[in-house]
């Protein structure tokens, strides 16, 4: 696990990074974060972007990249990845067409598998980040389930969203534990009470506390903050899940 665990997603900040993606990038770093997974490049080249990070001083703990790109451009990604640095790969959502049936996870499976052994061979590691739909039943499992199943562990790992899992009905520290070995990277998220929208984590419902546990017993290597939606200037939102953390993780 990295020194500093905690990364920031992006598409948190998009609407402030569509306007200045490097300022906003030193405003990550500012706030104390160590790295960022990114879902773009915000126009630059990853060169462009590395030499920036670098001087910032963050790293990119993985990028989300759609499966269309993926199965279209996979080796020009590879090489932005291995250029940023980014150990992780990650497929951040499914198409609904995509995600209908057992079959179609299946499917999905072998197409994973495909990908993450040419990822696995750059050196780096493949994974699928899920919502609340691939948790949803599929006769006597889940969708996500059967790409556990169906996933070779050489080629595909999981990033676990513990707001996704829970909007689903599923006990995010269940989850966690039945992919104990399989889920590098975790996206912490809370969840407002009584309305379900998002919250800063440790502002919500979660147990973070227990959360943060079974991921580090389950081999978690980065917890990667995002708030999909902000109630407050999300720059406000993403410090307050940082200092929250980040006084949970010095008790350690």
């Amino acid at each position: 696990m990295a020194t500093n665990p905690l990364s920031l997603q992006m598409y948190t900040l998009r609407d402030l990074a569509a306007t200045d993606y490097v300022g906003t990038l030193r405003k990550v770093k500012e706030i104390g974060y160590g790295a960022v997974e990114v879902a773009g490049v915000g126009g630059m080249s990853a060169a462009a972007l590395r030499q920036e990070l670098d001087a910032i001083g963050l790293m990119v703990s993985g990028a989300h990249v759609p499966i269309q790109m993926l199965e279209s451009q996979l080796n020009a990604i590879i090489a932005a990845m291995q250029t940023l640095g980014a150990p992780y790969l990650i497929c951040p959502w499914m198409p609904p067409e995509r995600r209908q049936s057992a079959d179609d996870y299946r499917a999905l499976a072998r197409i994973l598998n495909s990908i993450g052994a040419a990822v696995a061979d750059a050196g780096l590691t493949f994974c699928y980040h899920h919502h609340d739909f691939e948790l949803h039943p599929l006769g006597d499992t889940t969708g996500l389930h059967l790409l556990l199943h169906e996933c070779d562990p050489r080629a595909v790992a999981f990033e676990i969203d513990v707001y996704w899992a829970a909007y689903a009905g599923v006990d995010p520290v269940q989850l966690i534990n039945e992919f104990a070995g399989r889920a590098p990277l975790i996206h912490l998220k809370d969840m407002a009470p009584g309305s379900r929208t998002f919250a800063e984590v440790g502002y919500g419902t979660l147990d973070i506390p227990a959360i943060l546990s079974a991921a580090r017993t389950a081999g978690a290597q980065w917890f990667v903050v995002e708030q999909d939606v902000c109630q407050r200037p999300p720059l406000e939102s993403v410090r307050m899940s940082y200092e929250y953390l980040k006084g949970l993780m010095s008790d350690k």
